[in-house]
């Protein structure tokens, strides 16, 4: 996407930014940290406006001036973006994390083995979206009995007594997002590998 000099222009653009955030947050200048550091105020000021590429022997002194790590100014504020968590086994359920754990809206795919008859609906506060991937799955919802078939979706209030379990011979496995509170209910055991 960007070559090998683009990506350094935006390196020292993220430095320079982090470095100027920094020395502002110690109500210093450019002046006053520049000569500080022992370089031109010019210096400093290309290399917090990213026109100037940053190195050790500029970067040495101007953390140690600052009482900050180099690595304060040059880590990677990405995150990796993968969700890395266990799998919870409940019930016969397997309940796989697709958000990470701190998200607003919790998303899991959950495999509903098949059973011969549905579970007992239950009731909680929250909110529940449910899509099915592959299988058929019972939706128990008040006095309804809904088979959901892949492709098909149902949103509902979880107050609403509600079960759902695998219809048929096979399981069921679906998508399923939960506000924070329908996701308590459902993911409340220790996870297991």
């Amino acid at each position: 996407m960007y070559g090998k000099e683009g990506e350094a222009d935006m390196e020292s653009a993220r430095i320079g930014s982090r470095l100027r955030a920094i020395r502002r947050s110690q109500g210093l200048t450019l002046e006053e940290l520049a000569v500080s550091a022992g370089m031109s105020v010019s210096t400093l000021s290309r290399l917090e406006s990213g026109k100037r590429q940053a190195n050790l022997e500029l970067l040495l002194p101007l953390t140690r001036r600052l009482g900050i790590r180099v690595d304060d100014l040059v880590a990677d504020e990405r995150p990796d973006p993968r969700v890395r968590r266990p799998p919870i086994h409940r019930d016969g359920l397997v309940i796989v994390p697709l958000a990470p754990e701190h998200a607003p809206v919790m998303t899991y795919r959950i495999t509903y083995p098949p059973r011969a008859q549905a579970p007992e609906p239950r009731v909680h506060e929250g909110y529940e979206w449910i899509y099915v991937l592959s299988g058929r799955l019972r939706l128990i919802l008040g006095d309804q009995e809904l088979i959901l078939e892949p492709g098909e979706a149902a949103e509902f209030d979880t107050r609403t007594p509600h079960s759902m379990s695998a219809a048929g011979s096979g399981s069921a496995e679906a998508i399923s997002i939960f506000n924070r509170d329908g996701a308590k209910i459902h993911t409340h055991t220790t996870p297991q590998e």
